[in-house]
């Protein structure tokens, strides 16, 4: 039987696009029989089905008329001639494809029911989402679901059973996790999602809305190999554990220069914290040293439970040393120190007001993208999607209709890596295959997580020995896990705060 597995984030693994996937379905098709990889995915739903909802009192499967439709009819005749209880509601648009037609007269055959609307369902049921698919990548419906799909989805959605979507839930364009057009009303009501990829897993399931929509992902391959078919991302695994020597020193791991924190106190305000939060997780994640930079006038009122930190004035930090993280909490004034630290940082982390600055500097841009010729130069970008949208002049909505796109279109305009970061956070870099981070949870959705997330980007690249893209990728790829799963392992019931985040930080040694 071809192996089936749940995808948890511990393994990377790797995510194709509808085109390689229609590729690869397209060139598996022609070395077997007719109508073996529709056969098989009935199987693979079928067997996830029963795995699901074992004291199911009834299977509700939706089907649409293409082949998502017949993979969910093939599931429906196995679990008929299993003797479980199952239903079909059957939306017809014109002749079906040929195994979509061959699956139909064979759930017929087998004598499944097959009904107008949902059934009555319990929370112990199931129902089975496989009405679109990947579908709506081809062709985005102009005006969103018609009248009986668009029922179908209202049903799926306030059923209290839990729901299984093969491929990906209706209406989530698969390469981007963004709603088509007319399908946001789609999104998930109160009960358990799951969804299970056929063949191959897709990136939308891992970024955007795709995470809340899919619920706990499947993967099955039916027994296919993918790996002739280049992957449009990875989804980032647990990072390797790298044991430290006895014979280690606090010079052994790397120096972090965090320079932020503008202080505002004639108009009542202060982001030192921004700063001080930056540098916590730099200490945290496995920095040597941390230089702490505040650009507001030598303040150091947050600092005094924090004598590891070591206070210095910007004009005496060497820049070229260690890793360089700017722009937390740095306000207007980070723009006057910016152009120093882009031309003599070597490793930089850019984050928060420093993004903004840039945003706004024509010459600063040119300076950033001018890093990316020095070979011995390394910068990663930590924006989120605003941020992002302000470097691309751009708008959120268009950076998070596509976030891989937007993460790969600002690697290239400044050659540099980037961090996207949003539910399932995007790292992209130059020449190179993007990753999708699959930890995190609505916990980091409080101030100073994103300072938090910086100073341990920072940490990694202080750590690493090389400076390229391929390790720059690697480092914040680590940083995005690592932050992202102490979120994942927070106790239940007590609330999650940056300064917590930050102290608790596993750096992975």
């Amino acid at each position: 039987m071809p192996a089936m597995h749940r995808i948890t984030g511990t393994t990377p693994e790797p995510l194709h696009d509808c085109a390689a996937t229609r590729a690869l379905e397209a060139t598996t098709a022609t070395t077997l029989a007719p109508h073996t990889l529709m056969q098989r995915a009935g199987v693979a739903v079928a067997r996830l089905a029963q795995a699901l909802a074992p004291h199911a009192r009834m299977v509700w499967i939706a089907c649409g008329s293409g082949n998502n439709g017949g993979d969910g009819l093939e599931a429906a005749a196995l679990l008929q001639a299993a003797g479980r209880p199952v239903c079909v509601t059957l939306l017809t648009h014109g002749r079906p494809p040929q195994d979509a037609a061959q699956s139909l007269e064979r759930a017929r055959q087998a004598g499944v029911r097959f009904v107008d609307a949902a059934p009555a369902l319990g929370p112990q049921d199931l129902c089975v989402d496989a009405l679109l698919g990947i579908g709506l990548n081809a062709a985005p419906r102009a005006h969103g679901p018609d009248a009986r799909l668009a029922s179908s989805l209202a049903q799926l959605r306030a059923s209290p059973a839990a729901t299984l979507c093969v491929d990906v839930p209706s209406g989530l364009i698969a390469d981007t996790g963004h709603w088509a057009p007319g399908f946001e009303g789609s999104a998930p009501g109160a009960g358990v999602r799951h969804t299970l990829a056929l063949l191959t897993l897709h990136p939308g399931l891992f970024t955007a809305q795709g995470r809340d929509a899919a619920g706990t992902v499947w993967l099955d391959d039916l027994g296919v190999d993918a790996s002739a078919q280049a992957p449009a991302a990875w989804l980032s695994g647990t990072p390797a554990r790298h044991a430290r020597a006895h014979a280690s020193h606090k010079g052994s791991f790397g120096d972090v220069a965090v320079v932020g924190g503008e202080g505002l106190a004639a108009r009542g305000m202060g982001m030192t914290g921004a700063a001080v939060l930056a540098a916590l997780s730099a200490l945290h994640g496995g920095a040597g040293r941390v230089l702490l930079a505040l650009l507001d006038d030598g303040a150091t009122g947050a600092l005094a439970a924090h004598p590891e930190l070591m206070l210095r004035r910007f004009d005496a930090l060497e820049l070229d040393h260690g890793a360089v993280v700017c722009g937390c909490g740095g306000g207007q004034v980070v723009a006057k120190v910016l152009p120093r630290v882009l031309d003599q940082a070597r490793r930089l982390v850019l984050d928060a007001d420093a993004l903004n600055a840039i945003a706004a500097d024509a010459p600063l841009q040119r300076q950033l993208a001018a890093r990316g010729g020095r070979a011995d130069h390394a910068t990663v970008l930590t924006p989120h999607p605003l941020e992002a949208a302000r470097l691309l002049a751009s708008t959120t909505a268009a950076v998070q209709a596509d976030r891989l796109a937007a993460a790969h279109a600002l690697a290239r305009r400044f050659a540099c890596t980037v961090v996207l970061k949003g539910s399932g956070t995007i790292i992209a870099a130059p020449a190179q295959v993007a990753r999708i981070n699959p930890t995190g949870n609505a916990l980091l959705a409080t101030a100073g997580t994103g300072d938090v997330l910086a100073g341990l980007v920072g940490a990694r690249l202080a750590a690493s020995a090389r400076t390229d893209h391929a390790a720059m990728l690697e480092a914040a790829g680590a940083a995005c896990w690592l932050h992202g799963a102490a979120a994942d392992h927070w106790p239940a019931g007590r609330a999650l705060t940056a300064s917590r985040l930050a102290s608790t930080l596993d750096c992975g040694y």
